[in-house]
């Protein structure tokens, strides 16, 4: 396991540039973003976060720009680095989200977006989670959600590996993609209360021109009214008030 943490550390640190340049453009903004509001509505404004895989410092730029304060956390240096970099009056650190380095009940907020399905233990990192929210706090998660679409992906990053192609995510990292049934089921687990689990993301950036522009006009209605066609699933939860 540790072997496998080490390699993904690795292809972000190699692809740090690649990864601030496809989220922080162009259509890469407006997907990021646009998960980012999911995210945001899911907890509360001003207060102490804790963003898991926090990439470049990309969400904890949302959240600190609304009031709030933050912390990232991430395995790959390079990210760190870029981090630092974008949110000057932020604190990050390397590590992994299944043994969090703070102390009992300190933060009011946990957030992850887009790092999820690298977690391999996923159970843990939501015990630890619940450990350093206060009583009463938030989660909220964005992950790759298991679908026709998803399913393939794993064979598809193992041959990209092989092929030595340089470029986000592509690598057999062992990722794990999920059910709404399957994270709620893992949240209830860790003890989270208030949860809303559900499919959102319609139009992924990957998409060809005019495919991104029509689906990002659907998207609205796709995830209120078709879910199932939506790919990502956000998850949240609260830690008890006792």
């Amino acid at each position: 396991m540790n072997e496998v943490r080490n390699k993904v550390a690795r292809h972000y640190d190699e692809v740090a540039e690649i990864y601030d340049r496809r989220y922080d453009r162009s259509r890469g903004r407006s997907y990021y973003s646009h998960i980012s509001r999911h995210v945001l509505a899911c907890l509360p404004k001003g207060r102490n976060l804790l963003d898991l895989g926090c990439g470049t410092g990309l969400f904890v730029q949302h959240y600190t720009g609304q009031g709030g304060k933050a912390i990232g956390l991430d395995l790959s240096r390079g990210m760190i680095v870029r981090a630092r970099s974008r949110c000057g009056g932020s604190q990050f650190a390397v590590g992994t989200a299944e043994v969090l380095p703070f102390r009992d009940g300190c933060f009011d907020a946990v957030a992850s977006l887009l790092a999820f399905s690298y977690v391999h233990e996923p159970e843990k990192m939501l015990r630890e989670v619940y450990r350093v929210l206060r009583p009463g706090g938030s989660i909220a998660v964005c992950t790759l959600g298991r679908n026709l679409l998803t399913s393939g992906l794993p064979a598809v990053y193992t041959l990209g590996e092989a092929m030595r192609i340089r470029h986000v995510g592509m690598g057999a990292f062992r990722e794990r993609y999920y059910t709404v049934d399957e994270m709620k089921e893992l949240f209830l687990d860790a003890g989270f209360e208030d949860l809303l689990i559900r499919r959102c993301t319609f139009a992924h950036l990957n998409l060809i021109d005019p495919l991104y522009d029509i689906a990002r006009r659907l998207e609205p209605f796709v995830e209120e009214n078709i879910p199932q066609l939506a790919y990502n699933i956000l998850a949240s939860g609260k830690k008890s008030e006792e």
